[in-house]
């Protein structure tokens, strides 16, 4: 990947404490993006993270948000601002995956769900549009999952909101174009605290499943984000990039 030409302003990674989120915030900071790392509930988690990046020689804010919430996130984005300029990239990646059948799903898990795995992407994009588009060019990228594609018979609030975050991208991507590229990546199973369980219980038939043998690192997702965050992926926008391994083609 080449080098980007223009400068680097902000960018917001949600749900950057730990995990893919992580690794992103860390991987645009290299590329020269002052980060907005946002977390939940684990402020300690998101610190490490922005230490990891000033150690680096980079820049990076910490900011708490509950990104189902739009207030809150209006105070993300006003804050990164604030701190690290004009918002060129977000990256939703805040994600919640609880295994629930229908049977033993709440309303409320539904609507918390749907509410971070969904709605917050649409949340981000608004509050931070102004930002956007004080560039020639801007970039959202929405961290989606395998189960959009194959659904989930222990988690449809799961799978329904990631199903609904491709139509929001390619939704956004039109309304957006030309300045603005929205695009999805959808991971398979990789290495993270959300699949740690799931593979310490069934690790020999999960990697069955993967003809690439293996789970992903965060590091192999992150390097697909600073990609379609750079200038050089200005032709490619409402697409959904599946890192699986092959297991869903």
């Amino acid at each position: 990947m080449s080098t980007q030409s223009t400068p680097h302003p902000a960018a917001i990674v949600t749900g950057s404490s730990r995990g893919i989120g992580a690794s992103v915030a860390r991987r645009l900071a290299a590329e020269g993006y002052g980060v907005a790392i946002n977390y939940l509930a684990r402020r300690d988690s998101a610190e490490s993270v922005a230490e990891d990046i000033h150690k680096a020689g980079g820049q990076a804010i910490v900011v708490q948000a509950d990104v189902s919430v739009y207030e809150q996130v209006e105070q993300l984005v006003s804050q990164t601002r604030e701190a690290l300029g004009e918002i060129r990239v977000i990256v939703n990646n805040a994600g919640l995956s609880e295994h629930r059948t229908l049977e033993h799903m709440s309303v409320d898990d539904w609507n918390r769900s749907i509410g971070v795995n969904l709605s917050s992407a649409m949340f981000t994009v608004k509050a931070a549009l102004p930002s956007l588009h004080t560039h020639s060019w801007a970039r959202v990228i929405n961290i989606c999952s395998l189960r959009a594609m194959t659904g989930s018979d222990h988690g449809s609030q799961y799978a329904a909101a990631k199903a609904g975050m491709i139509g929001l991208t390619k939704s956004l991507a039109l309304e957006l174009a030309p300045t603005v590229t929205v695009n999805a990546i959808s991971p398979g199973y990789t290495r993270t605290d959300m699949t740690r369980g799931a593979l310490e219980k069934n690790a020999e038939a999960i990697y069955a499943k993967i003809p690439a043998g293996r789970v992903a690192e965060p590091d192999e997702i992150a390097a697909l984000v600073a990609f379609l965050a750079s200038e050089d992926a200005g032709y490619i926008t409402g697409q959904t990039l599946n890192a699986n391994g092959g297991i869903y083609m």
